[in-house]
């Protein structure tokens, strides 16, 4: 069964949290610290599809556990924290977090929040194993966050692989970069749609250095960018 993990040192919030999250169908792990975060995510990584990871915790604070977790998995992470300095949110959002919730906070706004990261990268309770793309040479697995071409491992970073999958998935529609600043960053990241750009040129440089003559990312000039697949690929 797909498990939700919560770490946080405050029992009143895991409790609260735990009920939400029961409700929409996952297991839930729960953790008072940070070493015991990372022992829960080891002993249950296959079915980990989310973490819900609080700053200020004993023993490893959020940005250690982020740190660490960034180094073994991909696993969604919202950051959920009493510091609402936007220095702190451009931290844990730098350091691989997909969101940030700052306490007070309703608990149907944190779920939201994990629907919609979730919903973002193709995943859930029900479909945790369906998240892979392929079109021509280009095999996308957002389970594993691998992406191949010609069978060869592409080294992407995390944010490459989502900003590849929200536009290969979505081959039809032309993205404005707010469009994808908004998806892959969320609405209140701090950034602008330089940060964007600068993804998308570094996705580029990479995957050049592969055959790819059945699809490509496109500027759509004045609008924004898309995937593209040939004619002959899509039919």
């Amino acid at each position: 069964m797909a498990k939700i993990l919560i770490a946080d040192d405050n029992k009143q919030i895991t409790m609260i949290l735990s009920s939400y999250v029961k409700k929409e169908g996952y297991e839930v792990l729960i953790a008072y610290d940070g070493e015991q975060a990372l022992e829960l995510f080891s002993a249950h990584r296959k079915d980990i599809v989310m973490v819900l990871l609080d700053v200020m915790m004993p023993k490893l604070d959020g940005f250690d556990v982020c740190k660490a977790l960034r180094k073994v998995s991909m696993v969604p992470i919202i950051m959920i924290t009493a510091r609402g300095e936007d220095y702190d949110k451009i931290m844990g959002l730098d350091i691989g977090a997909d969101d940030y919730v700052v306490k007070p906070f309703s608990a149907g706004e944190v779920m939201a929040r994990v629907r919609s990261v979730l919903r973002r990268m193709g995943g859930g309770a029900a479909n945790v194993n369906k998240n892979t793309y392929k079109v021509g040479n280009l095999f996308i697995d957002l389970d594993r966050y691998t992406v191949e071409v010609d069978g060869q491992n592409v080294p992407l970073t995390k944010k490459e692989i989502e900003l590849l999958w929200t536009m290969a998935k979505n081959s039809t529609k032309v993205f404005s970069r707010d469009n994808l600043l908004d998806s892959l960053w969320g609405y209140d990241y701090e950034g602008d749609s330089r940060t964007v750009d600068s993804h998308i040129k570094r996705l580029r440089a990479k995957l050049e250095k592969y055959p790819h003559p059945d699809w490509d990312i496109k500027t759509i000039w004045g609008v924004g960018y898309r995937f593209e697949v040939a004619k002959e690929t899509a039919k």
